[in-house]
């Protein structure tokens, strides 16, 4: 992930952007994401809304796009800061999010939720510093899953070969001994 955005949040009555700092009593103790960085309580009344939770509906409605994501095609495309603000025109923010994602859903995502997008783009291209994604590396061919043999049970539930018992009865002198009866007389 580019930009580690699990510790930011959006939060309702708050302009900008927040770091979590940890849970307080009546709410959230927060830092803006700013140049004060002041810390403040967001009372428990006030939605928090983690950025790592954000999507943005595309035609598909089975498939959104995380905000994570859509970062990281901001970045590809245009780098740390973003061509438009909150302050654009209708056309050059709808233009914006269109180059990023072709397939947005132009009628659940709203100019304002765009006029979001940019301005926390550029709250949190200014404020943490790229990652690049790491490569995913090849597993080695030992390592990769192999199909089960005919005889072989697919789960390991209920089957024990008796040469995984017999240690375990050495090394615990309870396991080796006979279960007590109990001593309580039949009435």
């Amino acid at each position: 992930m580019p930009y580690e955005l699990q510790e930011l949040a959006a939060i309702s009555g708050m302009p900008g952007l927040y770091r979590l700092v940890r849970a307080a009593r009546h709410g959230v103790l927060v830092e803006s994401l700013d140049e004060k960085a002041t810390r403040t309580l967001a009372p428990a009344r006030n939605k928090v809304s983690l950025l790592s939770e954000i999507s943005i509906y595309t035609q598909d409605e089975d498939q959104n796009v995380p905000l994570t994501e859509v970062f990281e095609r901001i970045h590809q495309q245009h780098g740390a800061a973003a061509p438009v603000t909150a302050k654009s025109s209708e056309g050059e923010l709808t233009d914006f999010l269109a180059g990023v994602i072709p397939d947005y859903d132009r009628d659940r995502v709203y100019l304002s939720d765009i006029k979001k997008l940019a301005s926390w783009y550029n709250i949190v291209g200014k404020h943490l510093t790229y990652q690049e994604a790491a490569a995913p590396e090849a597993a080695p061919a030992a390592e990769a899953p192999t199909e089960p043999a005919a005889n072989e049970p697919l789960s390991t539930g209920g089957v024990i070969a008796a040469a995984d018992e017999a240690p375990a009865a050495e090394g615990n002198p309870e396991a080796a001994a006979p279960a007590k009866k109990s001593r309580k007389k039949a009435e």
